[in-house]
């Protein structure tokens, strides 16, 4: 499965760099062009390589910004692969944000083959990144370990405090790429920080309803360590056994161990995620006589008019999902 994504995304940049060098429309973009539409309809023209970024983008730049989103609503970056529109996106903006720490790992190809001069921030290197779960140094059947022991968590935007960081990170890249609406920027920001401050709040509520026996989290990936950290959650188990759903599905005698771990914590019900098909977790969650909770938003927002369309909303929902789910509601 990965050779194949390798060389999709291969064919993918080869046809990015063939519409580059022969395109008879505007400009040529090699690896040194210094010419690129910076502003679209007189807005600046940004890049957010997924959804929760783009929506704090957007809420923060308001009308000034032109956002174009790699990985949409519903998307995996973990397994997202680009096209040459992708590229073009990158070729003309002025600011990409990213998240970093190893999450967009086809960004840096595509980066380049585009021949962009947007200045790239990324948004993790204003957080205390956690190492991977020792869940990820499990054994895949090809006898090789999943994950090394010195990379780190890039889901760094299910902990609050970290979000705020994301939002004080894409005020100062906006301000930087246009100084003279940095008031504006500065002062959607405010209102937004305050948001998802009350958000901060919002949730340690909800987890205060919980026993701190009933904190456990079993997922399809590892995606909530920064959320389990600040919240008081433990980690039980992933059905991947990694940080990434680009993994293969799980040796039957990992699933057993899973199954084993989910009835000696004694959780009354586990969860799917909206960017990984639910079948084995319900597979996982009939095998241990637990429930399937609904899905929660992960590595992506919902669809618009979703219960996760927005970040704020993601969160909300997400924490009272797996609160009523824990409590056995």
């Amino acid at each position: 499965m990965r050779r194949l994504r390798l060389l999709r995304i291969t064919l993918a940049l080869l046809a990015l760099a063939l519409i580059s060098a022969c395109s008879a429309q505007g400009p040529t973009l090699t690896a040194g062009a210094t010419t690129q539409p910076d502003t679209i309809g007189g807005k600046l023209s940004v890049v957010a390589t997924f959804s929760v970024i783009a929506d704090m983008t957007q809420t923060i730049g308001g009308n000034l910004v032109s956002i174009t989103t790699l990985v949409g609503p519903g998307g995996d970056a973990h397994t997202f692969e680009p096209t040459p529109e992708d590229g073009k996106a990158l070729a003309g903006a002025k600011v990409i944000f990213e998240n970093g720490a190893g999450f967009e790992t086809f960004l840096d190809d595509l980066y380049s083959a585009s021949g962009s001069q947007a200045t790239r921030v990324v948004l993790s290197s204003g957080v205390t990144l956690q190492p991977i779960s020792s869940i990820d140094t499990k054994i895949d059947t090809n006898g090789a370990a999943s994950r090394g022991p010195n990379e780190y968590d890039p889901h760094i935007w299910h902990d609050v405090a970290n979000a705020i960081s994301m939002a004080n990170q894409i005020t100062a890249g906006l301000t930087k790429a246009d100084p003279a609406n940095a008031a504006t920027y500065q002062a959607n920001a405010a209102a937004y920080v305050a948001a998802l401050q009350e958000l901060d709040t919002f949730i340690q509520q909800q987890v205060a309803q919980l026993p701190a026996d009933r904190r456990k989290l079993v997922t399809t990936h590892d995606t909530f360590g920064y959320f389990a950290k600040r919240y008081g959650f433990q980690i039980v188990g992933t059905a991947l056994a990694s940080a990434s759903t680009e993994s293969s599905d799980p040796a039957p005698a990992d699933l057993a161990d899973l199954i084993k771990s989910i009835k000696a914590a004694g959780v009354p019900a586990i969860f799917a995620e909206n960017v990984s098909n639910p079948k084995l977790m319900q597979t996982i969650a009939d095998e241990a006589g637990v429930k399937l909770a609904p899905t929660l938003y992960t590595d992506a927002l919902g669809e618009p008019g979703s219960p996760g369309a927005t970040y704020l909303n993601m969160m909300r929902y997400n924490v009272t999902t797996i609160v009523t789910a824990l409590k056995g509601g």
